[in-house]
């Protein structure tokens, strides 16, 4: 048995998930066009506006780590209309303020990867990141092997913050 390994069998869906033939739907997409709630809970959408859709990665960063795109697909910044940027401006902050109250984030990394060469995953639908980050949050890990530690279960997360953000009104 091998005791220095650290397992993320949820990671092997994401890998699995590159590059295969057939699969160019967007998940993004997919997740502003969720009617239903189960549809909602299997794409983790938190919310919904006219012109964006708020869910949580699920292949986080850290803890709560929340993508921000308008319900269209484009993407650039250039596309959007004078409404989708102030909608996504909007859900970003929104996004924040839940976050400061459900997981106590102290600090947050906000941020928009454009094109696959600047790190974009999906360079086809722009989406902004919203990580959420602690004081002492960044140890050994990240820094020696390479490894995200994410404390919490994202069905429970998504969850919770479903539950916070219906208190916050």
């Amino acid at each position: 048995m091998d005791t220095g390994a650290l397992y993320a069998p949820w990671r092997m869906d994401y890998i699995r998930s590159l590059h295969q033939p057939g699969t160019d739907a967007c998940f993004i997409c997919e997740a502003a066009a969720a009617t239903t709630d189960e549809q909602r809970r299997e794409r983790l959408v938190l919310w919904t506006t006219p012109h964006a859709v708020v869910l949580m990665n699920r292949y986080p960063y850290a803890n709560g780590h929340l993508l921000v795109a308008p319900r269209a697909h484009k993407a650039d910044p250039e596309e959007l209309t004078a409404d989708e940027h102030l909608d996504l401006s909007q859900q970003v902050t929104a996004a924040v303020k839940l976050l400061r109250r459900a997981v106590s984030a102290q600090g947050f990394n906000l941020g928009v990867n454009l094109g696959r060469c600047a790190g974009a995953g999906v360079p086809g639908h722009l989406h902004h990141h919203v990580v959420p980050r602690w004081g002492g949050d960044v140890n050994f890990m990240g820094v020696v092997g390479e490894v995200r530690v994410i404390p919490e279960a994202i069905s429970k997360l998504h969850t919770e913050l479903l539950r916070v953000r219906a208190e916050m009104g």
